[in-house]
C-alpha cells in the first residue's frame, strides 16, 4: 500500500474504502503477531518501521521508512517508529472464533456508543475475563479507529466482535437478556448471571425504553451511594461483567 493511502487510514470513510486499519506501537504490534499465531488472515498484514527497529522480528512482510515517513503516516503525535497495515477483513472473521450461541459464551451488545476509549476498554476487559462476545449496533464508534484500538491494548484481535447488529435481533439470539437500571434487582442477584446476553446503551441516552421493553430485558442495578446520577459506561460494563464471571 502507498504511504499517501496509509495516511488516509486515520479516516473512518477511507479504512472502509481501503479496507485496511492502523495498528501502531511495539505492544500492539505483538499483540497482532500472537493473533495471527492462530489466525492465519492476519499474517497479511504489512509491517513499517523505521531503521531503529530494522531487526524487528517479524511473521509479516516488513518494509523500511524514514522517520519522516512514519511521522506523516503514524496517528500518534509521537510515533515509536513501528506499524502495521492490517486487513479489516482479517479481523473481523475473528467473529467465528466461538460458534454463535456456544453454551459457555456470553454477550455484551453495545447500542449506539460513541466514545472510543469506552469501547477499547470494554474490550479490554473482555478479553481478559474470556468467553465474551461482543455485538455493536449500527450507529457505534468504528472498532477500527485508531484510538480504539490503542485503549483496547491490541484485544480487539482476542474478543469475538460482530458489527452492524441490529437490537430487535437479540430477542431471537437471546433467551435472557440483562440491562442496567436505577430500579433493578442487585447484581448480585442469581438472576444476573442466568442472562446469555447484557445490554448497554449510548453514553448520554441510553437504550429507548420501549426497545427494552419489546425485548423482555431484565433490570438490575449496581448498587452506590447515589451521589451521583451514573457510573461512566465502561466502569458500568466492567464491573457488570466481572460480577457475571465472579
Amino acid at each position: 500500500m502507498k504511504l499517501d493511502d496509509i495516511k488516509k487510514l486515520h479516516q473512518k470513510k477511507y479504512r472502509q474504502e481501503l479496507g485496511h486499519c492502523l495498528v501502531e506501537g511495539e505492544h500492539l504490534v505483538l499483540e497482532l503477531e500472537k493473533a495471527a499465531a492462530t489466525q492465519p488472515a492476519l499474517e497479511s498484514a504489512q509491517l513499517y518501521v523505521t531503521a531503529a527497529y530494522r531487526d524487528w522480528p517479524s511473521r509479516f512482510q516488513k518494509h523500511e521508512v524514514s522517520d519522516r515517513q512514519m511521522a506523516a503516516i503514524a496517528d500518534t503525535k509521537t510515533p515509536q517508529g513501528i506499524l502495521a497495515v492490517v486487513p479489516i477483513a482479517a479481523i473481523a472473521p475473528i467473529a467465528a472464533i466461538h460458534p454463535t450461541g456456544s453454551s459457555a459464551e456470553v454477550a455484551v451488545y453495545l447500542h449506539q456508543i460513541q466514545d472510543p476509549g469506552n469501547l477499547g476498554t470494554i474490550l479490554r476487559t473482555l478479553a481478559w475475563f474470556g468467553g465474551f462476545r461482543c455485538l455493536l449496533s449500527p450507529d457505534s464508534v468504528d472498532p477500527f479507529n485508531p484510538k480504539v484500538i490503542r485503549s483496547s491494548m491490541g484485544a480487539l484481535f482476542h474478543v469475538p466482535l460482530e458489527l452492524d447488529v441490529p437490537i430487535k435481533s437479540l430477542a431471537e439470539r437471546y433467551a435472557h437478556i440483562g440491562c442496567l437500571d436505577m430500579q433493578g434487582e442487585p447484581l448480585s442477584s442469581a438472576a444476573f448471571k442466568a442472562c446469555d446476553c447484557y445490554l448497554f446503551g449510548n453514553e448520554a441516552r441510553g437504550v429507548p425504553r420501549e426497545q427494552l421493553l419489546a425485548l423482555n430485558a431484565q433490570a438490575f442495578t449496581i448498587p452506590g451511594a447515589g451521589l451521583i446520577e451514573s457510573l461512566n459506561l465502561a466502569t458500568a460494563v466492567n464491573l457488570s461483567v466481572y460480577e457475571r464471571q465472579r
